[in-house]
């Protein structure tokens, strides 16, 4: 039985039997969660209905290959309570599970990539964007629940390790600009983005996962006079007692992208046997890594659909002589080809599909052209032969600006699974 299969059985038993669940908002999020992760009963979803969903499959034909009859109530640690077959997904759950983690403010699971590739296993992801929630399902196979402020955080699955890549607008140079000139207020002042990572606090308070990582825009340490991060380092530190490291690291070393981020890691003191100075969180990659060149990742040919229009690409040069004019570099970022070894692209943002100003490729005989989205996933470590965007390419652009690095988070995933598997206290 393959995970489509598997899902739509659960969905027309609880259609047909549940009313109340399956008329819930979020319904198709605590469906495939169960789906998921059989063993372990999704936020909203009553005991009572669980043990149902859990008899559905205790009533497959255990003679049939994909079938295995009765429900395992003594099941180990990390092990599903049925064999699915998940060659339905592009990003399917690891064979061999080494720790769990729930994934916050998701995005299209830029962070859920890294950490299955090193044995994890997600048990509860959540992401507010409707947009963004049909990419993370479209290769994951679940649906994230939507707004974290409205989940009891003691329903949330007990989890060794906490992620989040939580919302940095609040914290972002371009989004404090844009706060001020509205008269609004920002960082921890803001009444909503600013408040989420009071949501992180309260799941580590309440749940005391092993680890966590938090990622962030490289702005985060220096914002408000440097109170922000040191509110943030007081509550993950002195107020929570995990022990704790943070670095910038630049995703330039893994493709040639400029992309800073600060890298935020901890582990519970309790659990883990860890000092801060032995925290590792890689700046460049720690084994033998084949890091893309700009002109490999750069298409020869590519649809003119690509192409600036004249109006765009006029405002854009009027508004790159503007700022040269006043003795600023700000303006487009335009690569002319051949495109030199070395060459590093600007940091591609949320806006990149308005007009592709971070960066353009010269077209000769004519006006330069955006990224393609193929182009655009490489230069986040993305894999356009198996990542998936069933989303418009307006949609498509923004979700890619707003994720990580996804070979930059892998190297610290890795070395935080070595940890959890090498230093946890008995």
């Amino acid at each position: 039985m393959n995970f489509e299969e598997a899902k739509d059985i659960v969905f027309n038993y609880i259609d047909l039997h549940h009313k109340t669940l399956s008329q819930h908002p979020e319904r198709n999020a605590i469906l495939t969660h169960w789906v998921l992760n059989q063993g372990t009963c999704p936020p909203v979803m009553s005991a009572n209905v669980f043990k149902k969903c859990c008899k559905i499959f205790s009533q497959l034909d255990s003679s049939v290959e994909y079938g295995r009859s009765g429900i395992r109530e003594d099941g180990q640690p990390y092990q599903t309570s049925f064999n699915f077959v998940f060659d339905d997904l592009p990003y399917p759950p690891p064979k061999k599970t080494e720790f769990t983690f729930i994934d916050l403010f998701a995005g299209i699971g830029g962070f859920r990539i890294a950490f299955q590739s090193v044995g994890g296993r997600c048990v509860f992801s959540s992401e507010w964007d409707k947009y963004a929630k049909k990419t993370y399902e479209a290769n994951f196979g679940e649906v994230p629940y939507g707004d974290i402020r409205k989940i009891k955080k003691n329903s949330i699955p007990d989890h060794d390790v906490l992620l989040a890549g939580f919302p940095c607008q609040p914290f972002s140079l371009a989004g404090i600009s844009k706060k001020k000139s509205l008269g609004r207020k920002h960082g921890f002042e803001d009444e909503t983005q600013g408040t989420l990572f009071l949501e992180i606090e309260e799941i580590l308070r309440q749940k005391q996962p092993k680890a966590f990582m938090l990622e962030n825009v490289k702005n985060l340490l220096s914002h408000d006079n440097k109170r922000t991060f040191e509110i943030i380092r007081h509550t993950l530190e002195d107020v929570l007692g995990y022990v704790v490291s943070w670095k910038i690291v630049d995703g330039a070393n893994w493709v040639p992208q400029h992309r800073e981020r600060i890298f935020i890691v901890g582990y519970h003191p309790d659990k883990i046997n860890i000092t801060r100075d032995e925290i590792i969180i890689p700046e460049k990659p720690c084994r033998k890594y084949n890091r893309p060149e700009l002109n490999d990742v750069i298409l020869k040919k590519v649809d003119d659909k690509y192409t600036l229009g004249p109006g765009t690409w006029s405002t854009l040069k009027r508004h790159k002589a503007h700022h040269a004019a006043a003795g600023n570099g700000f303006g487009y970022g335009l690569h002319t080809i051949p495109i030199p070894d070395g060459s590093i692209a600007r940091t591609i943002s949320a806006r990149y599909h308005k007009d592709g100003g971070e960066v353009l490729i010269e077209q000769k005989g004519g006006r330069p052209r955006k990224l393609t989205k193929e182009e655009a996933m490489r230069l986040q470590g993305f894999d356009p032969e198996r990542f998936r965007f069933p989303v418009s390419d307006t949609q498509m652009y923004k979700q890619i600006g707003n994720s990580v690095v996804v070979p930059a988070v892998s190297e610290t995933a890795r070395e935080m699974a070595k940890v959890i598997k090498n230093k946890m206290i008995a």
